[in-house]
């Protein structure tokens, strides 16, 4: 078996995938993995779908901090909150950001613009959509930097592979951001009860269904993991979009001559990189998957990114078409845990490509090296994207 968290391998997994899913779709990984992974389309959208077969609750350590983030719960907990959440987190609430992530968009490309040079990642599609889930939240700007913190001893959490000496001072750090997390919310939802604000928390805990409320423990974790859902796959899904334009200069010149393409571009990013490679699942009793038995209890990593280039699936899957329809990829998951953040990463994601596009005209990399994978090991995209291009400054 390759290494499965080699820098090679996860710039560019597909190859493998389709070895892989050639000689079977269903595989099990040995100790010290012990996993079973699910490549092909059918397979996978079936663990993402079958929560009577496959539970959300995943058997790796540390479980502690999963039980609190309602992806890892199954119905009925999993429906109440996401039923309470859902209130709070409309389509009318993201489409109402718009006007603000526009704002800051034009701040970051303001700031990079002028010099013709600039990582993509550290001074654009990180900070922009932690300024975004900040500013819904309704943090006060001068809190942001310990936002900051907050965002980057929790992501420490997705870099572990085991529960070794690393995952340990990851687990601990995020103890304390905890608690320290508590304390502020805590203090932020009683000004938000004594005076409602315009905000996302002031909605969460407003939310109600059949008289029950969100409890200050369970908007804790919809913080946390908001932190996690709302800003990886958006920055991932940014850098991954300029990756493919360079990589693929006709359909770049197809979008430029057709800006209409954007919307439709960025679901074809999500499907040939896929921000979020595999999610992980455990099935509740020994489930048959193409012939093989996977027992019950067992990790399950169903395995987005190579259900996504599955030509049972998608004609000619290997290429990169900004205008392919239909394409129903699994980049956001699929029925009960299909992303609650989705409208959003879309949103994000529209508004920055349409004004790195205005803006950086011509842009390519601006290094030789390989670009360094992001952290988080389920992720498929750069921790660091240097681009040059000539800079478009606008009297916005």
């Amino acid at each position: 078996m390759q290494d499965l968290f080699s820098d090679d391998m996860r710039r560019n997994p597909y190859p493998f995938y389709e070895q892989m899913r050639s000689a079977c779709a269903v595989h099990y990984v040995p100790p010290p993995f012990d996993a079973w992974m699910i490549l092909d389309y059918q397979g996978v959208r079936r663990a993402l779908n079958d929560h009577n077969s496959f539970s959300s609750q995943v058997p790796a350590p540390p479980q502690w901090w999963r039980r609190r983030w309602f992806i890892f719960m199954d119905p009925p907990s999993h429906t109440k909150l996401r039923t309470l959440i859902s209130q709070a987190f409309t389509p009318r609430v993201v489409a109402n950001l718009e006007a603000r992530i526009r704002n800051f968009s034009r701040q970051l490309l303001d700031k990079a613009i002028e010099h013709g040079e600039m990582d993509l990642t550290a001074e654009y599609s990180v900070p922009l959509p932690r300024m975004v889930i900040a500013d819904m939240m309704g943090m006060p700007m001068a809190d942001w930097m310990r936002f900051n913190h907050w965002s980057d001893v929790i992501f420490k959490l997705s870099h572990t592979r085991s529960a070794d000496a690393q995952a340990g001072t990851a687990i601990n750090e995020f103890r304390s951001v905890t608690a320290e997390m508590n304390t502020y919310l805590g203090e932020l939802i009683e000004s938000r009860r004594a005076a409602p604000q315009d905000d996302l928390l002031t909605r969460l805990v407003a939310a109600e269904v059949d008289g029950h409320h969100l409890t200050p423990e369970e908007i804790l974790g919809f913080f946390q993991l908001l932190i996690v859902a709302g800003q990886e796959p958006t920055t991932t899904l940014i850098n991954n979009a300029i990756l493919c334009l360079i990589d693929h200069p006709d359909q770049r010149m197809r979008l430029q001559q057709r800006i209409e393409l954007l919307p439709s571009a960025i679901e074809e990013v999500l499907r040939y990189r896929s921000p979020v490679q595999w999610v992980m699942r455990t099935p509740r009793h020994d489930v048959e998957v193409l012939g093989n038995i996977i027992p019950a209890g067992k990790l399950v990593l169903a395995m987005i990114g190579a259900a996504n280039r599955d030509s049972q699936q998608f004609s000619q899957a290997e290429r990169f078409d900004i205008e392919r329809d239909p394409n129903p990829h699994l980049a956001f998951g699929h029925g009960i845990h299909f992303c609650l953040g989705a409208p959003l990463a879309r949103l994000e994601a529209r508004i920055a490509l349409s004004d790195v596009l205005d803006r950086a005209k011509g842009f390519e990399p601006a290094s030789n090296e390989p670009w360094e994978p992001r952290q988080a090991l389920n992720v498929h995209g750069p921790a660091r994207l240097p681009i040059r291009f000539a800079p478009t400054i606008t009297s916005r």
